[in-house]
């Protein structure tokens, strides 16, 4: 065994591949033993070999800087995440059941407001949402759900259990990467795909093409889907462009749709107009529709919000989907899972402070140096405060921020984020780097949850930052089967017993 490993330290947190000094946790001892019978020359060719296939693969993701926009091969490490099929069975349950209860919230909110009226949670949460559209109200999509698609973070903490960090349900992104991560890693490591049960992913492309397909109201054969985008300089646009492929859809821009006299949207072809189904749109609700919202946009389609409301036009996410997106609405998920299914929560909140309570207000104000906070509506590791790792000129800051718009701000304990070994620098000495998760989460008539998700890094010593925008990298994330495999004959039985309304 390589000394590095038996030198490797995660320290005070939980790690997703080491239990102790030079041994590996259950489902990852394929891997371990694997990757400990290759040379350091053997590693560098395998680092060298994912270098490779993601210049081949053209797998990049854009960074908005100053000096303007910069195309960037995507970050990747060759030691991948490893979770059992028992652990991963209780998190996709509790994903589905979370996404679930959001769209029942969602379409409350834009129709009754139940929650609001039995006192659940406060109107003026609702009030003062930024992503709230009553452009909306009165509307209920296909199935009642707004959010088909959701990118769900979530964290390990030192305990081992899974916490969900936040929801994004307006244009989550990223499971592109999640399937690419796959494909390179079969490339490099093909051989321990031969030993250990991984669970594939590969589906996921024709599970979101089904259930886009299923929305359409037009009950035909083949429903034309679109995948509308806001274009080549887009950050996500690789993705766009991937997924669109994947699932033979149309690749749209806003300029190449129109909405006719009759409240349908056309697609300009070279064989003239033709109707668009389902739009899988990644734009966000103020650009989408220059007569509802920014009459500024040229990335949207005029008169799309009309066809929608017509029920001429199916889109996912849904607009306004987004008001389940604040972080001072996930707070009160517990409440919301609790109110519509009456259930208890599978997969726990992180514990979360509301600035807009005075007392709870208080204590963060007091504790600046020891939370984090977190606006309601940012994405992307943006506006945040780490507060172990500020200056005081940063709380000071954020404590001016906080008192002029209380509402704005949700405040979380600093966890402990699990670690995993990834190999850093040219050496290829295994260090301990934080780590979170974003699995995807499917509801339409249905809902399917992928097989892990995308795995993404804090490539630097002791960061809790993984967006790759921010410098975190990414791993393939396995989901494995540890359990013995049942004999023919007993499965045989058990298939038996079934049938005769026995237990399996």
């Amino acid at each position: 065994m390589s000394t590095a490993w038996k030198e490797y330290q995660p320290g005070d947190f939980y790690d997703e591949m080491i239990s102790t000094p030079g041994n590996a946790r259950q489902p990852a001892k394929k891997l371990f033993s694997y990757i400990n019978s290759l040379s350091d020359e053997e590693i560098a060719s395998r680092k060298a070999a994912a270098e490779l296939a993601i210049k081949e693969m053209g797998i990049s993701f854009t960074v908005y800087t100053e000096e303007g926009n910069i195309d960037r091969a995507w970050p990747f490490d060759i030691l991948p995440r490893v979770i059992t099929k028992k652990q991963w069975d209780k998190t996709a349950a509790g994903l589905k059941q979370r996404l679930q209860a959001l769209n029942l919230f969602i379409d409350d909110l834009y129709n009754d407001q139940k929650i609001i009226k039995d006192g659940i949670i406060p109107e003026y949460v609702l009030k003062q949402s930024s992503n709230y559209r009553k452009e909306c109200e009165g509307m209920s999509p296909a199935f009642g759900v707004w959010a088909h698609v959701c990118g769900t973070d979530l964290v390990r903490d030192k305990d081992g259990e899974f916490y969900v960090l936040e929801d994004n349900l307006r244009v989550p992104s990223g499971v592109s990467y999640m399937l690419e991560n796959r494909s390179i890693m079969k490339r490099v490591l093909p051989e321990v795909f031969e030993k250990v049960q991984i669970a594939p992913v590969g589906d996921y492309s024709e599970r979101l093409f089904e259930m886009l397909a299923s929305l359409s109201p037009r009950k035909i054969k083949k429903p034309v889907v679109a995948v509308l985008t806001p274009g080549i300089y887009n950050s996500a646009y690789f993705e766009h462009a991937f997924l669109a492929q994947k699932m033979g859809a149309e690749l749209v821009e806003g300029s190449d749709l129109v909405v006719e006299d009759d409240d349908c949207v056309y697609m300009k072809t070279i064989a003239g107009l033709e109707r668009v189904d389902v739009i899988y749109r990644r734009i966000d609700d103020l650009f989408l529709d220059p007569e509802v919202f920014r009459e500024d946009s040229t990335l949207g389609v005029s008169g799309l919000m009309r066809a929608w409301r017509a029920g001429n036009i199916a889109l996912a996410n849904a607009p306004g989907a987004g008001v389940a997106d604040d972080k001072v609405v996930y707070a009160y998920v517990p409440q919301v899972i609790k109110y519509y299914l009456d259930q208890d929560p599978l997969i726990p909140n992180v514990e979360t402070y509301l600035c807009y309570d005075d007392k709870q207000r208080d204590y963060v104000l007091a504790n600046l140096d020891q939370l984090v906070v977190k606006p309601a509506n940012e994405s992307g590791g943006y506006g945040m405060l780490i507060g172990p790792h500020s200056t005081k000129k940063e709380r000071d800051t954020f404590t001016d921020l906080i008192k002029a718009n209380p509402r704005n701000y949700i405040a979380q304990p600093t966890l402990s984020l699990s670690t995993a070994p990834t190999f850093i620098g040219k050496d290829n000495t295994p260090e301990p780097r934080h780590l979170d998760l974003r699995p995807f989460v499917l509801q339409g008539k249905g809902s399917y949850v992928t097989t892990g998700g995308l795995t993404r890094v804090a490539m630097r010593k002791g960061s809790l930052v993984v967006n790759s925008s921010q410098g975190g990298g990414s791993k393939d994330t396995w989901i494995v089967d540890t359990e013995p495999k049942r004999s023919r004959a007993t499965r045989k039985k058990a298939v038996k017993g079934a049938a005769n309304g026995e237990s399996a």
